[in-house]
């Protein structure tokens, strides 16, 4: 009876390890969702309310937002509450950043990913059109959290002004693409999914040798 008791007991020791292991990890944030981060010129309407959006999200350090968009509109980054009111990229801050991804054309399709490197209140807003797509709603905060940290490859601040993202081989780095949840939320990375289903098929496998 106990060897029984004891390969139970590791069958559910290593269930937790394989969920632990399914939930964690860094996240891509796609922004906007669907509609990705866009704006009507004609209407003056961003393409859908980024407040509610980033509102059912959490950020954790070393996650990425992804910005599915076009050279019509701006992402610019900032850690000063100032300069996001006033919707205008201040050349002289520090703490300001603008992703362009190289795009030299106007309309042109872009995906542009920004790191999460700092705790804290995070800013991100469109300033083309003299600010009036951020005044308009082309603009969200965040609250980053610390959850597992900076991996290796962020943990090198100030943040780069623009950083392509990880490829699926990097170690440690958040994936390129991740699914989202119906409730916004991201779903861990395939590599963490796939560590799950072997752990419980070894579970499995010890169990029979125990019967």
């Amino acid at each position: 009876m106990a060897p029984l008791i004891a390969a139970h007991l590791t069958v559910c020791a290593l269930l937790v390890t394989a969920v632990s292991a399914a939930t964690a990890g860094y996240h891509n944030h796609t922004v906007g969702g669907g509609a990705g981060w866009s704006f009507n010129s004609t209407t003056n309407i961003p393409a859908t309310n980024y407040s509610s959006w980033a509102s059912n999200q959490i950020f954790d350090l070393g996650d990425y937002l992804i910005f599915n968009t076009n050279s019509n509109q701006t992402v610019v980054q900032t850690y000063n509450k100032t300069t996001y009111l006033n919707c205008t990229a201040d050349d002289t801050d520090n703490g300001t950043f603008v992703y362009g991804g190289g795009s030299r054309s106007f309309g042109e399709s872009l995906t542009i990913a920004v790191p999460l490197t700092i705790v804290g209140p995070n800013y991100f807003f469109s300033d083309a059109s003299d600010g009036v797509q951020c005044q308009h709603g082309l603009a969200f905060e965040i609250e980053v959290q610390q959850g597992a940290g900076l991996p290796p490859s962020l943990n090198q601040p100030p943040p780069p002004p623009y950083q392509e993202p990880p490829g699926p081989d990097a170690a440690q780095s958040p994936p390129v693409t991740v699914a989202q949840s119906p409730t916004g939320g991201a779903f861990a990375s395939c590599a963490d999914v796939r560590f799950a289903v072997y752990s419980f098929a070894a579970a499995l496998v010890l169990l029979q040798q125990f019967q």
